[in-house]
Parts: structure tokens; C-alpha cells; sequence
């Protein structure tokens, strides 16, 4: 007669034992493959895989953790969650780190401050994480102060800061060029700006390219609008710009701004591309379905995701970090916003 087993006692899970048993292999074989040793055969390992599936049995990642040193976990410190490219980002980093095998602790900070961020990493420090990603504007870190611990790895997404560590970001001013260049080639005889927030490291690298590109090519610099990332901006901004008939042009920001942009212009009867051309940056999904489909420029962010958990894992493994900062490349889409100006 089998032992009944009381309503209130928990089963115990299969163990180490169990695995071993079932793969006929030895415990020593089965711990191996759980802390992904490579002196293991192909075969073998995945016997021992397939009777951790079959019973269940999962590692126990805090033991593992004390016997190699590494918690398999990625801490991100994020500002600003609502912002397009910074929801992107962090879901390439996701993506990225769940492919290596890592896991993400995510700590957003509301105010950033060197209290908010020192206390985000003494939270990420409560909950053992191998290094950290930081999402957070440079000229806000830079205005707060902020200092960021020692002996720990880090890597800084979309930044300007002046710090020790590898910073990984699209190349900001080559997609701005090629967005202003594109305009010139048509024959405008300059480019309008509407940009992001004057706090933005991004908005600020995207408007001086777009300057010095005019500059480049001996053309006049108008005066720049400043939106905040949102379509609202972007329509409001439009709205003065309607104003001028001297705007054929217009080289904005971000897509959701030339959202609001392209609304702006149609109330004032201003036909996209016929009277003026418009060019955005990030090539978000609907870029393509605004009306007309939205000439862009496309960060891939994917590859930003990508390069940053592959610099912090590189930094987690050897000890060292090299600062050398990575500019992922951007591409030019062209659709149907643009067009050469009426005169030409």
C-alpha cells in the first residue's frame, strides 16, 4: 500500500540524483551540463537535457552562482520608460541577453539624481547581478553629477558621459546627415529642423549634424523648433512652421513629431511631398503607413541591444573594460515624403 502524502506537505522536486539516474551518467556528469562545462560530449549532454525536461528539474541558479562566481543576471537602470526609442532598446536588450542566457533585472529611476541612481544599484546590488546597462539621457547624467560605482560592469546606452566605460549608441550624426544631404540632393535650397528636447543627447547630436551639414554645404541654417518626442509637439511645431512659406523642407527628430507634422501641414492645405518635403528618424513600424509613407532614417535597434550585452558579458567575463565608444550604423529609407521642390 503506497504512502499518502498529507494535503499540506509539498512534493519533493526531482533532484540531481534523479537526472543522473535516468540519463545513466554519473552526478559529476550532470552538474556539468548544468553549469554548461564544455567537457561534456554532444550526446551525452543531450541525454542529460532531455531527462531534465522529462522530470523537470531545474538548476539551482543561487548555488550555481556560488560555486562559479556569476548570477547569469543583467540589471538595467532606465529614464523615461514611455519614450520610443528607449522601449525599443530595452527590448533588444532583452532579446540579447536572454539569447546569452542572462536574465534582466529591470530598476527604472523616476528622477535622475545621485541619490535615485545610487540607490538603483544598491537595488540591483540586493538582488545579484553580474553587471548593468544604463538607458539614462548624458547631459541629464552629466547636469546631476551623477557618479556611477566602482568595481562592478557597466555599459551606457545612448550617452555622452564622460565615463570609463564602454558606450554603445546609433551613430546619431551620420543618420542626421543623411537625412539633410538627402533633402539638399533634391534640390532644397536648405533644411528646417524640428527637434527633440534641448536635454536629449540624442535630439542635441541629431541637431548639430544637421547643422554642420548646412554649414558643410554653404547653406543657411533656419532656426530649430523644439518638440518633445511626441506627435502633439510635432503638430504644434507644424503648425508654426506652416506659417512660412519659405519651409519646403523639413528634417525632424523622431517619427512621431513628423506625425504630428504631417497633420499640421494638410489642415493648412500644404500638400507632403508637393510643397513640402518631410524626413523623420527611427523608422518605427507606421512610419511606413503614415500618409504619405514616411521617408526615414532607420536605427536598428536590435543591433544597439546586441552590442551592449555583448560589451557588458565581454567586460563580466575578463575583469577589463575598454571605453572605446561603438556607433551602430543607420540606413537612409526613402518612401513617398519627399520630393524636389516646386521651383526646381
Amino acid at each position: 500500500m503506497s504512502a499518502e502524502v498529507s494535503p499540506g506537505k509539498r512534493r519533493r522536486g526531482p533532484s540531481m540524483a534523479d537526472v543522473a539516474r535516468l540519463a545513466g551518467v554519473s552526478g559529476q556528469t550532470v552538474s556539468r551540463v548544468a553549469n554548461d562545462r564544455h567537457n561534456v560530449d554532444a550526446e551525452t549532454r543531450d541525454r542529460v537535457r532531455a531527462a531534465m525536461n522529462q522530470l523537470g528539474y531545474r538548476p539551482n541558479s543561487a548555488a550555481r552562482a556560488l560555486r562559479n562566481g556569476e548570477y547569469r543576471s543583467i540589471g538595467v537602470i532606465v529614464f523615461e520608460l514611455h519614450s520610443f526609442g528607449t522601449t525599443r532598446t530595452l527590448d533588444a536588450i532583452a532579446i540579447a541577453a536572454t539569447i546569452r542566457g542572462y536574465s534582466i533585472n529591470l530598476v527604472p529611476v523616476l528622477d535622475v539624481t545621485q541619490s535615485a541612481v545610487t540607490n538603483a544599484f544598491g537595488r540591483l546590488g540586493e538582488q545579484a547581478v553580474d553587471g548593468v546597462i544604463i538607458l539614462i539621457e548624458a547631459h541629464t547624467l552629466d547636469a546631476a553629477g551623477v557618479r556611477l560605482p566602482e568595481g562592478l560592469s557597466v555599459v551606457v546606452v545612448d550617452s555622452s558621459a564622460h565615463y570609463d566605460y564602454p558606450i554603445v549608441d546609433t551613430d546619431q550624426r551620420q543618420g542626421a546627415r543623411l537625412a539633410t544631404e538627402h533633402l539638399l540632393d533634391l534640390g532644397h535650397k536648405t533644411v528646417w529642423h524640428l527637434g527633440g528636447p534641448p536635454t536629449s543627447f540624442a535630439a542635441d547630436r541629431r541637431r548639430r549634424s544637421w547643422e554642420q551639414t548646412l554649414i558643410d554645404h554653404g547653406r543657411e541654417v533656419p532656426p530649430v523648433y523644439d518638440g518633445d518626442w511626441s506627435a502633439t509637439s510635432g503638430y504644434e511645431a507644424g503648425c508654426r512652421l506652416a506659417e512660412d512659406d519659405q519651409v519646403t523642407a523639413v528634417f525632424v527628430a523622431n517619427d512621431q513629431m513628423a506625425l504630428g507634422l504631417l497633420r499640421a501641414l494638410y489642415e493648412r492645405g500644404l500638400a507632403v511631398p508637393d510643397d513640402v518635403s518631410v524626413v523623420g528618424f527611427d523608422d518605427m513600424e507606421e512610419a511606413a503607413h503614415f500618409w504619405p509613407p514616411l521617408t526615414t532614417v532607420r536605427q536598428t535597434f536590435t543591433e544597439v541591444g546586441r552590442q551592449s550585452v555583448d560589451a557588458l558579458i565581454a567586460e563580466i567575463h575578463s575583469g577589463e573594460h575598454h571605453n572605446a565608444p561603438v556607433a551602430v550604423p543607420t540606413e537612409l529609407i526613402i518612401r513617398r515624403s519627399t520630393a524636389p521642390p516646386r521651383s526646381v
